[in-house]
């Protein structure tokens, strides 16, 4: 069987006095490798989205800084990191062109916020200022704090874990507050925050607030990652069929 290629939208470091690097974290990438995809990095290219996309099997939009808050047309909060404008013209591209093209694609964290950005959605730009909750969302990610997400009845993301409440890890400060054109939530925190979204017309365009890339062996994070690669090697099989 084909292993499918996924591409992840890789990050940007820089350090004053070095050349600028890009980078993918390698829990992204082994989780792609457990679940049987052959993962790639994709590098800023956003005038070469449409092209890259056309090679891959799946997308994978991984966590990362913020979103400039510009993009959906509000001034930025003190709290606010924007991710480099490289990486985010780049992500928002992948996105687009991706659920344009039907490839399917995994958001995360970041990634989710990146998606419903792409769709004209808006976010919560420091959650600890604007919503009153005792669930710690905003944690470090070399201890991220976990707390409980209701998965919504009817929802792809329901066929993969069910309908019913996960515990998961959280390190986020930003959220979704209104859905894009077209997107459907998946899942909520008891406080009420989205942790889920995905678009129901496409056939794998979901996206997770939290990281179950960091999450190995759990059986939610698992099956995330089974049935996005399941979907991938779907679409690779389709492309193939289609040329001849």
């Amino acid at each position: 069987m084909t292993k499918p290629i996924i591409g992840i939208g890789s990050d940007i470091g820089t350090t004053a006095g070095k050349r600028d690097r890009v980078f993918a974290y390698t829990t992204y990438i082994d989780s792609l490798r457990r679940a049987g995809a052959i993962p790639v990095l994709i590098p800023p290219q956003p005038e070469s989205a449409a092209d890259v996309v056309e090679t891959l099997d799946g997308i994978v939009l991984a966590g990362g800084g913020d979103c400039d808050p510009a993009l959906y047309g509000e001034e930025r909060h003190p709290s606010v990191e924007p991710m480099d404008p490289r990486r985010q013209d780049n992500d928002l591209a992948l996105a687009r062109v991706a659920r344009e093209r039907g490839i399917p694609t995994l958001g995360i964290c970041l990634g989710v916020q990146v998606m419903n950005v792409a769709a004209g959605g808006k976010l919560i730009q420091d959650i600890e200022s604007e919503i009153d909750t005792a669930i710690e969302h905003a944690s470090e990610p070399q201890d991220r704090a976990r707390h409980d997400v209701k998965i919504e009845d009817g929802t792809r993301l329901a066929s993969i874990l069910g309908p019913k409440t996960w515990n998961v890890n959280s390190s986020h400060h930003q959220a979704i507050r209104t859905a894009g054109e077209g997107l459907r939530v998946t899942a909520q925190a008891p406080d009420g925050i989205i942790e889920g979204l995905e678009d129901p017309k496409h056939p794998f365009y979901v996206g997770v607030q939290w990281h179950p890339e960091d999450m190995p062996g759990e059986e939610s994070a698992t099956a995330i990652f089974r049935a996005f690669v399941l979907a991938a090697r779907e679409h690779a099989e389709q492309r193939r069929s289609s040329r001849r």
